[in-house]
């Protein structure tokens, strides 16, 4: 059960004080922790700065469907990797590594705590780990798109689990960009694996905090969230980012929430229709994140079931105190 009090300091010694990174599956309270972290880090006297690992909060103008945590409510304190992309731009995994280490090289270099957080497991994996990412080999990346177009996705799939099992077992092969870059990174000679390796190594020190919500609690919150996504005006959101060309983009449009909010413009669904989808849809989403997460064998593992906000302040005590 929450508690008021304290408890035992989980920050072990000073070097790991310069990068936290708290991650775990969505509905989890990851973002109202970290800024109450950054904020303890502030009483004493240090600056703390937060940098984003939630893929899909890179995009500008997704706020509702991402969760993304409004200005007005980050007290003051300076996130970065936050609106860094337009609706039609794809993300890159090797340039998010480059940019969010840079950063943080800049944090700590000042002084200051970066505070890493966020659910997209290969993201945050490739600040924390040595993990190397091949660039795009255009010739192989158009061939791949035109057999997907051509038999779908479960022929790709097929393929990657003779190249990649273990990345064919955690992969959406529902999302065409992810299978493809999958098939494409482990068809190479030069590839790196789009999977976890079972012993990574880290690319500094770090306390890696995973946050637990028994699964009963968060299903419920989970669904709660769809119906506040969509009662918070996501599907005008939507109608907006489609104005600047949100269907062009490979990447945005698939966005849980996002592509469901889409069918409702299109008439294809009805609102309730695509809250009960987008609600199913983040269910999984969530099972593959805690599977990710479970991986990370340093990470020490906080049990946020039960708690509010007031609960993860207390908690940001013991990693602060």
């Amino acid at each position: 059960m929450p508690t008021d009090q304290p408890g035992p300091a989980l920050v072990p010694d000073r070097a790991s004080h310069d990068l936290i990174a708290i991650v775990g599956s969505t509905g989890t309270g990851k973002s109202d922790l970290a800024i109450a972290v950054a904020d303890r880090y502030r009483q004493h006297g240090r600056m703390a700065e937060i940098v984003n690992a939630d893929a899909m909060q890179f995009y500008r103008g997704m706020d509702i469907g991402t969760a993304k945590v409004p200005p007005s409510e980050r007290h003051g304190i300076p996130h970065h990797q936050l609106d860094v992309l337009d609706v039609t731009d794809e993300a890159s995994v090797a340039a998010y590594q480059r940019d969010a280490r840079a950063t943080i090289d800049r944090i700590t270099t000042d002084g200051g705590v970066a505070v890493l957080v966020g659910g997209s497991g290969l993201y945050v994996s490739s600040v924390l780990y040595e993990l190397d990412f091949p660039g795009t080999d255009p010739v192989l990346r158009a061939e791949l798109e035109r057999e997907h177009d051509e038999h779908g996705p479960n022929v790709l799939l097929a393929r990657l689990r003779e190249l990649d099992p273990q990345a064919a077992a955690t992969i959406d092969a529902r999302n065409p960009r992810r299978l493809i870059r999958a098939v494409e990174i482990a068809s190479r000679s030069d590839r790196v694996t789009t999977s976890l390796p079972s012993a990574p190594r880290a690319w500094r020190p770090a306390t890696v905090l995973r946050l637990h919500r028994e699964r009963e609690q968060l299903v419920t919150a989970l669904h709660a969230r769809a119906e506040r996504m969509f009662a918070e005006g996501l599907v005008d959101e939507v109608a907006g980012l489609r104005d600047v060309g949100l269907e062009q983009g490979r990447t945005a449009r698939a966005a849980i929430g996002y592509a469901q909010a889409l069918e409702v413009l299109r008439g294809t669904a009805t609102v309730a229709q695509a809250v009960e989808a987008t609600g199913i849809a983040t269910r999984k989403y969530a099972r593959r994140q805690v599977s990710w997460f479970r991986r990370y064998a340093e990470a020490q593992v906080l049990d946020v079931t039960g708690h509010d906000r007031a609960d993860l302040t207390a908690l940001a005590r013991r990693i602060v105190p």
